[in-house]
């Protein structure tokens, strides 16, 4: 807190010795000391007086500010030029305090009275209290104590302002011992007497001083003389000024107030309204007279110029580029003829001669600034070359956009302004103003053009990452569509843009943009996030036919575990093809429209019942009842979020019908195929006529058991052949492709078993052989490894597997009694019992069997 304290007290110049309004050091006083927030809180104090009456140390010693005083061990000098303003320290409310330059100062002279008045009228204009700093051997005097100042004021404040209440607060400095209840009889009589003299308006002609002034004296000991007694005596003076504005304070009847968030907006206005007043204006310049001499000299002298080698050789120089030390040069070269012409009219009249030298000085300048111009123009074609490569260099280096463009302008229109202050010249005036500000707007349009580039270049990256971010996994979302598929966006946009933007708008806080227009750039990127979204939707749902397809396919396809169905007969076709079809219509009513919020809606329910459910009604009901999907709208939902409309709906699941009908009646057939071919007993009416009508076959196989063995034997080896086929599998493709696939693997068959077995009895007698105790006690011998047989191998690549197996040919070479399977029917029996084919795990390895 004491640093802002002491930062509020530090005093900025308001108006300069010339006269202008220092409004940029004026707006950062105001933000620095916390004055433009206070509202109507604040009170506006000034002080006038003498030069070097202590006015400043009086404002240092009352309010805590820090305004510069004269050092008496160097002389009496001025030592405020124009007005300077500060903030008092340690005094509720905020008080604004005002140091005005000294009145009757030997510096501005015995003429120029025109500031002094103007700088008085001010302060009465703006402030709440002033304080009138007098000497105490002034009062009583008609010339001293600033009488014939306050007489010209207050005639002109009248008369260019609407009064407010001012207080007048007379501070008597030096204190004699004269009592101040004597002297302040004496100094009011005084302020009278100067308001009753002064004309006034109709208006206020008969308005009493104490209309528009309170009259306060006070008195002073001399800081010099009496330091202790004078401190303790500005303590006192310092607690009126605590709450001045409440009532009964110093400014408690004040009127007109300006909030203080207007304070330096007014402030400006009526320092020009005083300025722009020509009571106050000094006298004009006294009109000269010119000689025929002087004009003789004077031609003379600048036909002399125009030849000369020195000015024609700088001249050319500058057509090539800047040059070194232009305005020494330059100068240097006026100087002389300047010099020649002043000697040659000395002895004429001082005030012709004057003029004259005014006037040839005059041609000689319109004469050089052309060339003067054209080294500005190099100048300002080599600060933007400058900032141009100073700013690329910034940015390479990793500074922000803002900061770079700010310092490497700050660095380029310094060396430009250097560069003119040395092409100037000390006999001119010449303003630069105009080409510093072409300068200026150059390098403000170079900037602005690198930084659009910049921004481009962000929002492009930013738009990429975007996309990269959106457009792949909602393509995902939409194939993996469900009821949570438009949930799962909105949280993947929200994902992707509170990842990116955030990092985005750090970026833009090198540009120092605006916070609108930060927030605006990053708006748009929502928005592009969004129709990214937007358009995605509307290319998915342009492809929601074959996604449906898809969809009713995987789900009539394949059971819960996404295993493939194989259509045995007992799957309920009906319900499998419904879920299906609602799985369908699910991802038509996702695709319908665009859902950025998650408000239910009645889409699904209301294609379920009319396509799904509807479908099953006949067709001829009422024609009463309304079709809901005759429309080209959606009820609640903005046309823009609709991505395909109810009769679009309609249309689709039709076509969606027609395509998918195909696949429900394959699976029918199937089942109808499988269920023939699984159809292993004939019906109970068969079974009574075979019994019936076979009845002496069937006696005859039981007076003969060795009938019933053959029978027996044969329908072992049909079994094994049928299991080996694999019959029902086979057929399941149809009755034509089942009976050829048959055919085309039976014959190899038979040839692997007879083979088999006629191994098995060869290798069983060699075992014997060998191993006598063995073949007491045979251990099992594995059996040999399946051989593949497909119904789409040719019947020699059938032999070649099955026919030339080394041990089937030697026992084929040299036949004994023990390997035929006739002459061992139970090792027959056993040999050819037949093996349980492996359910393959893909409905496209079908056609193989595992023998």
């Amino acid at each position: 807190m004491a640093t802002e304290e002491d930062a509020a007290a530090e005093a900025v110049q308001l108006i300069d010795g010339e006269g202008e309004f220092a409004a940029e050091s004026a707006e950062r006083f105001m933000a620095a000391a916390g004055v433009a927030g206070c509202g109507l809180s604040y009170a506006v104090v000034s002080i006038m007086g003498p030069q070097s009456s202590g006015k400043s140390t009086l404002l240092n010693q009352l309010f805590g500010t820090k305004f510069n005083e004269m050092d008496a061990f160097r002389g009496r000098s001025q030592t405020t030029k124009g007005i300077w303003i500060a903030r008092c320290i340690g005094v509720e409310p905020c008080t604004v305090v005002m140091d005005l330059e000294g009145t009757d100062g030997r510096e501005r002279g015995e003429d120029d009275t025109a500031f002094e008045k103007q700088s008085s009228l001010f302060a009465l204009a703006i402030s709440d209290i002033v304080l009138i700093n007098m000497w105490c051997h002034d009062i009583g005097r008609e010339q001293a104590a600033n009488k014939p100042l306050l007489k010209t004021v207050f005639q002109v404040m009248m008369r260019l302002f609407s009064p407010r209440k001012t207080t007048l607060l007379f501070v008597i400095r030096d204190k004699t011992r004269t009592p101040l209840e004597h002297l302040e009889p004496v100094l009011r009589e005084d302020i009278q007497k100067i308001w009753n003299s002064v004309p006034k308006p109709e208006a206020h002609k008969d308005t009493p001083l104490s209309e528009f002034f309170n009259v306060e004296v006070t008195a002073l000991s001399s800081f010099e003389e009496k330091e202790e007694q004078f401190r303790e005596q500005v303590q006192q003076l310092r607690q009126r000024f605590a709450n001045s504005i409440a009532p009964g304070g110093l400014a408690g009847d004040r009127r007109g107030v300006v909030p203080a968030s207007g304070f330096l907006f007014s402030s400006q206005q009526i320092w020009k309204i005083i300025r722009e007043n020509k009571d106050l204006d000094l006298p004009a310049h006294k009109v000269m007279v010119a000689t025929v001499r002087c004009d003789e000299i004077a031609n003379e002298k600048f036909g002399s110029l125009t030849s000369d080698a020195a000015w024609l050789d700088l001249e050319n120089a500058v057509q090539t580029g800047p040059v070194q030390g232009f305005g020494k040069k330059l100068g240097y070269i006026v100087d002389v003829h300047m010099q020649e012409y002043d000697k040659e009219a000395v002895y004429f009249d001082e005030a012709v001669r004057k003029a004259k030298r005014q006037l040839l000085e005059s041609r000689i300048l319109n004469l050089v600034q052309p060339v003067f111009q054209k080294m500005l123009s190099h100048l300002r074609t080599k600060a933007l070359e400058k900032f141009k490569t100073g700013l690329t260099l910034s940015l390479e280096s990793g500074k922000g956009f803002a900061a770079a463009a700010r310092e490497t302008t700050e660095s380029s229109l310094h060396e430009f302004d250097q560069g003119c202050a040395d092409a100037t010249i000390k006999q001119a005036d010449w303003d630069y103003s105009k080409m510093l500000e072409k300068v200026r707007r150059d390098i403000e349009d170079h900037a602005l053009s690198v930084r659009e580039s910049k921004l481009s270049a962000l929002t492009s990256r930013a738009k990429e990452k975007l996309r990269k971010g959106l457009v792949e996994p909602v393509e995902s979302l939409f194939d993996a569509a469900g009821q949570t598929t438009w949930a799962s966006i909105r949280n993947l946009y929200k994902r992707e843009t509170e990842a990116i933007l955030p990092e985005f708008l750090k970026t833009l806080s090198g540009f120092e943009m605006e916070n609108t227009l930060s927030e605006e750039m990053v708006s748009k990127l929502r928005d592009y996030a969004q129709s990214t979204v937007e358009n995605k939707a509307k290319e998915e749902a342009g492809k929601v036919l074959m996604h449906m397809k898809e969809r009713f396919t995987t789900v009539f396809s394949h059971d819960k575990d996404s295993i493939p169905r194989v259509w045995t007969g007992n799957e309920d076709v009906r319900a499998i093809a419904k879920d299906a079809r609602s799985a369908a219509l699910k991802l038509l009513s996702v695709l319908a429209i665009i859902r950025w919020d998650d408000n239910p809606d009645r889409i699904e329910n209301m294609l379920t019942s009319t396509l799904l459910d509807g479908s099953v009604e006949a067709k001829s009901s009422s024609a009463s009842h309304s079709d809901p999907l005759a429309s080209t709208t959606w009820e609640e939902v903005l046309p823009k979020h609709t991505l395909i409309t109810p009769a679009q709906c309609k249309s689709l699941w039709k076509q969606f019908k027609a395509e998918t009908e195909f696949t429900i009646t394959q699976a029918v057939s199937t089942q109808q195929a499988h269920r023939r071919g699984n159809g292993r007993l004939p019906p109970p009416w068969a079974m009574v006529a075979i019994a019936v009508l076979g009845f002496n076959e069937i006696m005859t196989l039981l007076r003969n058991p060795i009938y019933l063995f053959l029978l027996f034997v044969g329908y072992l080896l049909t079994k094994a052949l049928a299991v080996q086929l694999d019959i029902g599998r086979e057929f399941q493709n149809g009755m034509v492709p089942g009976i050829l696939s048959v055919s085309a693997k039976l014959l190899p068959t038979m040839q692997n078993l007879i083979n088999k077995v006629a191994t098995d009895q060869q290798q069983q007698g060699q075992q014997q052989r060998h191993h006598p105790q063995a073949a007491e006690a045979p251990e099992p011998q594995p059996p040999p490894p399946p051989l593949l047989l497909s119904p789409k191998s040719s019947m020699n690549e059938l032999r070649r597997l099955h026919v030339p197996f080394s041990p089937v040919r030697r026992a084929a070479s040299s036949p004994s009694p023990s390997s035929s399977p006739m002459a061992s029917p139970r090792k027959s029996t056993e040999v050819q019992k037949p093996r349980r084919a492996v359910e393959p795990d893909n409905e496209s390895h079908s056609e193989y069997s595992i023998v």
